[in-house]
């Protein structure tokens, strides 16, 4: 072969190589770029892993309410309560990685693991975070009206006087309403039973009905019903007073020192979802969130804004998962 052939051989080679190349591109082009540049272009569908009427619902229907003008597409909530939020969850762990579905939740998300040990999804590897988009006070302490206790004091040593006998209401195991029942138990001594259900509403349904005895839950579902004198609320876990129920004292101030525990909200999608359309989705969000009306409207409710970048949303999930199993092993509940 002449030194002319073999340059027209390189040359040949290179032209072969140039056009996969393209053809390549070309091919992103269209089912990368292009999808992600038109997403989104059908309904989306928001998984809320609870029964419908909880505090989820609450940020999920302000999220519909200031997102569906601009993606101009429907976004759908979609409650599927169970196992302590496992089902819904796992849907969405499992869901196409398109942008379509995605995951409104609670601090259940990064606690589920460390309680359960029948959990099959991984709260890290299985999801990306896009963001958090509020926190509550804490959990409020209710108890039906007929209880004979006025204070935490006097729970406590009810409960003491008739071990096993109580019951506490719990949107599941992992979730923050068992997390603060529990808390309550280790450090206090007390033998109460909890009753489990498919979330917070069903869980203070019944507690109206006085089927069960007491329940951890936020301001947002119990504020009116302790207003209108259907619940009685003893104290509540965050670390400050709630402004709406000033008199209300903390579980601190009623003399658990170990009790401090404040709940948040955050959206997730599948893993492997492209990172053009997890920005999109958290720039629209952090876009509606600043929106006064919508503070405001949360505030009044129990929940303050909190948007965080799709990063140190993804930083506070992993130190939340480590959290959640050091109390775990605090309370004598780790399950690993």
């Amino acid at each position: 072969m002449s030194r002319y052939q073999f340059n027209d051989e390189i040359q040949r080679y290179i032209r072969i190589i140039f056009v996969i190349l393209l053809l390549g591109l070309t091919w992103f082009s269209q089912h990368g770029w292009a999808q992600t540049s038109s997403y989104p272009n059908k309904p989306i569908r928001m998984i809320i892993p609870f029964a419908a009427g909880g505090p989820t619902d609450v940020i999920a229907r302000a999220l519909i309410d200031k997102l569906s003008g601009p993606f101009g597409q429907p976004l759908v909530l979609d409650n599927k309560g169970g196992a302590g939020a496992v089902l819904g969850i796992d849907m969405v762990a499992k869901a196409p990685a398109d942008g379509y579905t995605w995951l409104v939740t609670t601090g259940s998300m990064t606690s589920i693991s460390a309680f359960n040990e029948n959990v099959p999804f991984d709260p890290i590897k299985d999801f990306v975070p896009v963001t958090m988009v509020a926190r509550n006070f804490g959990q409020i302490l209710v108890v039906h009206p007929s209880m004979k206790a006025n204070t935490v004091g006097e729970l406590i040593s009810l409960a003491k006087a008739n071990p096993g006998k109580l019951n506490y209401a719990s949107a599941g195991i992992g979730n923050i309403t068992y997390i603060a029942a529990e808390q309550m138990k280790a450090a206090t001594g007390v033998q109460i039973n909890d009753i489990q259900y498919k979330g917070t509403a069903p869980a203070i349904s019944d507690l109206l009905g006085n089927h069960v005895d007491m329940c951890f839950a936020p301001g947002s579902i119990v504020l009116p019903l302790i207003q209108a004198g259907k619940l009685k609320a003893l104290a509540i876990t965050g670390p400050n007073r709630w402004k709406a129920l000033p008199n209300l004292p903390t579980m601190q101030e009623a003399g658990l020192k170990s009790i401090e525990l404040t709940g948040w909200f955050g959206v997730y999608l599948p893993a492997k979802t492209s990172p053009e359309i997890v920005n999109r989705i958290y720039t629209e969000i952090q876009k509606a969130f600043t929106d006064p009306d919508i503070i405001k409207r949360l505030d009044d409710t129990g929940f303050e804004v909190i948007v965080s970048r799709p990063d140190i949303f993804a930083k506070f999930s992993e130190d939340d998962v480590q959290n959640m199993k050091d109390l775990a092993r605090k309370i004598g509940l780790s399950k690993k």
